[in-house]
């Protein structure tokens, strides 16, 4: 059967099946009653037509696992193949999440930029999630920028984070012995699950931190420009203000192109918007001069 032949609701259901089962290695009948309302025996009834019609060699059934895992020739279909479609149904609210969340629609006057994502690989992704889920530690190799090099580190991933434009996990570093981002395509080889660790979220004091962030339009523009960004975002006294984790501050101004370090006033029009209360934010912890992520 073609793909053009299937149904609307049948395409999506495959989509998530695609997408669960090469990211997250198991695959249930749950996760299609979940997403879809549907019964066992509907979903039970759409994972055997997608291996008979589409894949009779990409997957597997694991009675260890209690579902299904992907091969060596599991390919794709329904879905682009890319870490970002995975991730992004993580990083929807379950309260906005829709069927129609799990597709692309493109119309004929509207155009969505998309730039090209880092790789990550599967096999990574799959034992991070598992990890965080479990509080497990994890041996793996990472590519440090600061360093230059690719060394052993023993983590406890607890979340996964999107800034926007790349994806990281946060998790206790054993070798520095504290709590740090990780980006995630910088990790390298399957990483090795370990035992549980007493090091979780809820022992990360600055990730349970939340900060108030105050912006202001760049003071070095003309008052005509000034006001046409404070309208923009619409900021009440000439102020913008939210709250956010601490270890995501600097994620939230560097997406939003706010000026944290006196860039402003040498480039007025690359950074419209500055950070008012800097000052109270190092105070709270929050750092500015390191780089995003180790």
């Amino acid at each position: 059967m073609e793909k053009s032949e299937l149904t609307w609701d049948q395409t999506l259901r495959f989509r998530l099946l695609e997408i669960v089962l090469q990211w997250e290695g198991r695959l249930t009948t749950n996760h299609l009653c979940s997403a879809f309302e549907i019964g066992r025996q509907q979903a039970s009834k759409d994972i055997n037509r997608y291996i008979k019609e589409f894949s009779p060699e990409g997957l597997v059934y694991d009675r260890q696992l209690k579902g299904y895992k992907p091969t060596e020739r599991f390919v794709p279909r329904f879905s682009q193949g890319t870490v970002n479609e995975y991730l992004h149904l993580l990083h929807q609210d379950k309260a906005q999440t829709s069927m129609l969340s799990l597709m692309d629609l493109r119309y004929g006057h509207t155009e969505v930029l998309d730039v090209p994502s880092r790789h990550v690989d599967p096999q990574i992704v799959r034992g991070l999630v598992q990890a965080a889920r479990n509080q497990l530690r994890v041996d793996v190799d990472y590519a440090s920028l600061s360093s230059e090099e690719t060394s052993g580190r023993n983590i406890v991933p607890h979340t996964l984070i999107y800034d926007g434009i790349r994806w990281h996990v946060r998790a206790y570093c054993e070798k520095k012995g504290e709590y740090l981002d990780f980006v995630m395509s910088r990790f390298r080889g399957v990483p090795d699950l370990l035992d549980a660790s007493e090091h979780g979220r809820e022992q990360d004091d600055k990730w349970n931190t939340e900060v108030e962030v105050v912006i202001i339009p760049n003071p070095c523009l003309t008052p005509g420009q000034q006001a046409i960004i404070a309208q923009d975002y619409d900021m009440q006294d000439g102020k913008l203000r939210f709250r956010r984790r601490l270890p995501l501050v600097h994620y939230a101004l560097d997406r939003m192109q706010v000026s944290y370090d006196g860039q402003h006033s040498q480039y007025p029009d690359q950074f419209p918007l500055v950070l008012h209360n800097r000052d109270s934010l190092i105070a709270q912890g929050c750092k500015f001069k390191l780089a995003a992520a180790v």
